[in-house]
């Protein structure tokens, strides 16, 4: 069943000040059809005193105010100028967790001036289609301009394709009795700038490493 929210009215607010005496909360939402914990959630928002208790005016004026009250813009509005600093920079091909990190290098003071890449991405998805959300989108590095659901088909990160597990190895490899089998082994440096491999003989113990930074290499053998 799909509920649909209704706002309280002058009627029921002037109910509930009435009723609120001699009923119990309960009651008063049995009477109006409402959720009891919407009846106790304005009592408690709008009850002056003990003595004068709920207050349907105040509640009135309060309703009205917040309905009147100007909501809150987001960082990436599209008259703001933040967002137009975003939308230059992806224009040169920038990533989003580009552009974070260096907004936030530029003003690390400044929380205005700083916007998170998941921001970004929201920004663009949530964009109207158009030939602005069109051209953002074919800037990004997947080129695609919809989230795609995680959920749908199967989760293939961080799987190797045709991948046999090293329990299922021949036994003569566990006896180290026959030399050739090496073991090869992979670590990843901070923000993937640098990459130390190694490769080991299993009889023999010979080491053969090597150190990988931006493309350069440089081979140790022990």
């Amino acid at each position: 069943m799909t509920y649909c929210y209704r706002h309280l009215t002058a009627e029921d607010r002037a109910a509930i000040m009435m009723m609120r005496a001699t009923h119990s909360i309960r009651a008063i939402a049995a009477h109006l059809s409402r959720a009891p914990s919407t009846i106790s959630r304005k009592l408690t928002r709008h009850t002056v005193s003990s003595s004068r208790g709920y207050d349907a005016s105040l509640a009135g004026f309060r309703a009205c105010l917040s309905r009147h009250r100007p909501r809150r813009q987001t960082k990436l509005h599209p008259d703001g100028e933040l967002f137009e600093v975003v939308v230059h920079l992806l224009r040169k091909y920038w990533s989003p967790e580009q552009i974070a990190r260096t907004l936030k290098r530029m003003s690390p003071n400044d929380s205005r001036r700083q916007v998170s890449h998941e921001a970004i991405y929201n920004a663009l998805y949530l964009m109207p289609r158009g030939s602005l959300k069109k051209e953002l989108s074919a800037c990004l590095r997947q080129g695609n301009g919809k989230r795609r659901s995680r959920s749908r088909g199967k989760d293939r990160r961080q799987q190797i394709p045709d991948l046999v597990s090293i329990h299922m190895r021949p036994p003569e490899i566990e006896d180290r009795l026959m030399p050739g089998h090496w073991e090869g082994d992979l670590i990843i440096g901070a923000n993937n700038r640098s990459a130390v491999g190694t490769l080991v003989e299993r009889t023999t113990r010979l080491v053969i490493g090597w150190h990988n930074s931006h493309g350069g290499g440089r081979r140790v053998q022990r």
